[in-house]
């Protein structure tokens, strides 16, 4: 059991088919406690059915854009365990009509809309659960190569995650002299509730089966397991770096068939 005793709050849990549920069961099956995250009473009616199955200590209320509830979460966990061995940030979010057609076209509002959620919410949750951080706290979250590269369609997600990558190196800097450590794994295309809004999505998920080294799509069980290493003592020396679980595509160059 690699996280036995370990307690884990995790943000992102949508339905059994997200990223972050994946996680969770890789956590629990492993030892930990976990608890999830709710931003609102409508998901909050696909959250508890989730907790319930993977055997959750509690869920939780959390709006990362509100100050106030970040505050809130991070209180009803102190109360709950007294501290916090991992933390998991599955969140993002950008409006559809800025996930087509041109990304110079993405309006004032929603560049400012995507980044708030799907960058600023990792630091503003560092911030609000550092009090609460075990000394070798682990700090996962979720980034994709178009934060690295251009991925059609992926638009202001791809700011959105380059500024994600940016924060998770300043923010192990800031949070390493205590201990903890902050990681992202950047997740090949799978067939998720958010991947939904991306224009085209089913194209990319063929390409990927076609030009990776393993020729097919990663699971979130793959994604899981990988959170797993970045969350136990066998990455206790890992912080700042970004673990691809892609099939190798970002190893891949020009492919001629």
């Amino acid at each position: 059991m690699l996280l036995a005793g370990k307690k884990a709050a995790i943000f992102g849990v949508a339905n059994n088919k997200s990223i972050a549920y994946g996680i969770a069961r890789a956590f629990r099956d492993n030892g930990a406690e976990i608890a999830l995250s709710w931003p609102n009473e409508t998901l909050r009616k696909r959250v508890d059915p989730l907790a319930a199955e993977l055997k959750a200590a509690f869920t939780f209320p959390c709006d990362v854009t509100r100050d106030e509830d970040l505050a809130a979460c991070a209180e009803t966990v102190r109360a709950a365990w007294g501290r916090t061995d991992i933390l998991v940030h599955a969140v993002a979010f950008a409006n559809k009509d800025d996930l087509q057609n041109r990304y110079i076209d993405t309006s004032r509002q929603g560049f400012t809309l995507a980044l708030d959620i799907s960058a600023y919410s990792l630091v503003a949750l560092c911030r609000a659960f550092e009090p609460l951080f075990s000394a070798e706290a682990s700090v996962i979250t979720l980034t994709y190569y178009g934060g690295q590269k251009v991925i059609t369609n992926y638009n202001i997600m791809g700011i959105a995650k380059a500024a994600l990558e940016a924060s998770v190196r300043y923010l192990a800097h800031d949070l390493g002299p205590s201990g903890v450590r902050v990681n992202a794994i950047s997740a090949g295309p799978i067939r998720t509730l958010a991947a939904s809004g991306i224009s085209g999505f089913h194209k990319i998920l063929n390409h990927i089966e076609r030009f990776t080294p393993l020729h097919r799509n990663v699971t979130i069980d793959e994604v899981g397991r990988a959170a797993l290493f970045l969350a136990s003592p066998l990455a206790s020396g890992v912080t700042g770096d970004i673990l691809f679980v892609d099939a190798g595509y970002q190893t891949s160059g020009i492919q001629i068939e």
